[in-house]
């Protein structure tokens, strides 16, 4: 009878902890937005602004339990003014509660630093010098 009762509390124990996560399982869709930064999430995927760099993504970007994501995503650090079309590897981490989100870039070629910025959900990015593109 004991090891039953045993059983049951780990078990409620686990489902407890697993329905403890408060935040999304990805980065939710919309406008990103911050100081000199953005991030337009939709169902195809993602279009993010570091300053007059950008990068794009396809698919969901999805979440640990903290709320952390870490993808690689082909970066281009020439947009503006002029986009020479070159792409660099990257990695685009972040972290976000499903409101604000974190997001920097780091350039796997170079090991250039961008970010980070702070972003809020519904907030249209505020780009200081460069355009953000829009879809």
């Amino acid at each position: 009878m004991l090891k039953r009762l045993m059983l049951c509390l780990v078990i409620l124990g686990a489902g407890a902890c697993e329905a403890a996560r408060v935040g999304p399982d990805t980065v939710p869709k919309g406008t990103w937005g911050g100081d000199d930064g953005g991030l337009i999430v939709t169902a195809e995927g993602a279009h993010a602004h570091i300053g007059c760099t950008l990068g794009d993504l396809e698919g969901p970007i999805a979440l640990d339990a903290d709320g952390r994501f870490d993808v690689d995503v082909p970066w281009n650090v020439d947009a503006f003014p002029i986009d020479r079309g070159i792409r660099h590897p990257a990695r685009l981490s972040g972290r976000t509660d499903g409101h604000t989100l974190t997001l920097a870039v780091r350039l796997s070629d170079t090991g250039q630093a961008l970010g980070p910025v702070l972003l809020t959900l519904g907030m249209e990015p505020r780009m200081q010098n460069c355009p953000i593109c829009r879809r």
